[in-house]
């Protein structure tokens, strides 16, 4: 997971250790020392502003530097005490341009008047249009310092989006409708540009595999299984797809991709299986079907998670609890097989679905929270699902009747309780696919990352 560099700035017009008149400084010196460690020590790497900004030339000079320098991807503008706002507006206006998230934090105080320089610059900034979040609340507040650092790590997805490529191999794979993209959109909302290639180049790329590639990629898969990499042509197929993947992607600068994988490449050659587990297991955004609304949910999951990520069907949804089963078609980051037993090896079983068949992934996913999320579009409009989860795992005396009850009982699954209105759910979900990701604090994470790019969020 990827670490935000933030600009800390302290703002204020009584500063310099000026007094009240108790003789107490405005500014908190200490406060402020204790603000920064706990930004810090939730995963910020702080560069501090060391002059308290509250003159129109220091808030330029401060904003012109912060603003220029690419590696920032937000500030946070901590209220020290009161500040005339018309002072920092037009450079704060100028800094917006840059795309990099706003934050003002207000710690709560009667010494000092923080409270009042915090909300004088906040309703400054709402009455000309200027895009921020407003924090207000104490720094042993989890819930607050996580909105701060929230919307930090969402700025900083949203930097890693601009001027990047998603590519995509083929076309719309078994005519699904809702996760197609319009390139336009997609470079207007998150400056992404969409490239394609035909299959035919990664066919080509795979049957170029040389025996000492195939030999490599074998070690570096097999470290993730108990079972022995499956030997004969089938088995071969699916390596040399996935080192004709990475070599593709990498020679493409891709930032992450999709594939249609079916109809088309799963008949001619190989199922994408193997290839999609890895590459997830690699740490890469990608998905099936050329779905790219998947993709990038699995991107931003990926960044934002300490675990790797899965995506799979909504298989099965049961209303009395709540209860959702995401099946994978054979396809799954190995490393997230929980305590049932390792990962596997198993055919992909579908012939109607990929005659050449192919190596997939057997497991059932280890227990732990997070969401359930996925981005789609309604009307033509993008809306973020969000829900958070509890993936758990069946007893050993359940799980192999568990597994049958879908009729593919060797294709991944993932057990998974929604902590959400079920009904709600159902009716907000935007797609077959749920993308599962672990970890607690994704809920927020997302939801920080479609404010700053004004998407619709559905969070249940």
């Amino acid at each position: 997971m990827f670490k935000p560099k933030v600009g800390f700035i302290v703002y204020g017009v009584h500063k310099d250790g000026l007094l009240d008149p108790m003789g107490m400084p405005f500014i908190d010196e200490e406060l402020i020392k204790k603000a920064k460690a706990k930004l810090q020590e939730e995963g910020l790497d702080l560069i501090e502003q060391e002059l308290v900004i509250a003159s129109k030339q220091e808030a330029m000079e401060c904003l012109q530097k912060f603003k220029c320098m690419r590696e920032i991807d937000a500030i946070v503008l901590f209220s020290g005490t009161w500040v005339w706002a018309a002072n920092m507006l037009a450079a704060l206006r100028d800094f917006s341009f840059s795309g990099k998230g706003i934050v003002i934090w207000t710690h709560p105080g009667s010494q000092g008047w923080r409270p009042v320089g915090g909300l004088v610059l906040h309703g400054s900034l709402k009455e000309i249009g200027i895009q921020h979040r407003f924090v207000y609340g104490n720094l042993n507040d989890k819930q607050i310092v996580e909105k701060i650092v929230s919307y930090c790590k969402a700025s900083h997805e949203k930097n890693l989006l601009n001027l990047s490529t998603v590519g995509v191999f083929g076309g719309r794979g078994m005519g699904q409708s809702c996760g197609v993209a319009d390139p336009s959109q997609w470079m207007n909302i998150f400056g992404l540009d969409i490239d394609s290639r035909d299959t035919t180049e990664l066919i080509r790329t795979a049957e170029q595999t040389s025996l000492e590639e195939i030999a490599q990629a074998r070690k570096e898969i097999q470290k993730y299984f108990v079972d022995l990499v499956p030997e004969g042509e089938v088995a071969d197929r699916s390596i040399r797809l996935y080192v004709a993947i990475k070599k593709i992607v990498k020679k493409e600068g891709w930032e992450f991709y999709s594939i249609q994988s079916f109809p088309g490449l799963g008949d001619d050659y190989s199922a994408t299986c193997l290839a999609q587990s890895m590459m997830l297991e690699n740490g890469f955004g990608t998905s099936t079907l050329s779905d790219l609304n998947t993709a990038l949910t699995v991107k931003l999951i990926t960044d934002m998670s300490n675990e790797r990520v899965y995506y799979g069907d909504l298989q099965h949804i049961d209303r009395e609890t709540n209860e959702i089963k995401i099946i994978g078609d054979g396809t799954c980051p190995p490393s997230l097989a929980g305590k049932i037993g390792p990962a596997g090896f198993a055919e992909h079983g579908i012939p109607t679905e990929g005659e050449a068949g192919g190596i997939s992934i057997k497991l059932v996913c280890k227990s732990g929270e997070g969401v359930l999320a996925h981005l789609g579009r309604h009307t033509g409009q993008f809306e973020m699902i969000i829900a958070r989860c509890s993936v758990f795992e069946p007893s050993k005396e359940m799980i192999e009747d568990r597994r049958k009850e879908c009729g593919i009982p060797f294709w991944p699954h993932a057990f998974v309780t929604v902590h959400a209105d079920i009904d709600r759910f159902i009716q907000a979900w935007n797609n077959e696919y749920a993308v599962l990701g672990y970890g607690e604090h994704l809920y927020e994470d997302l939801i920080a990352f479609c404010e700053l790019t004004n998407i619709k969020t559905i969070a249940l």
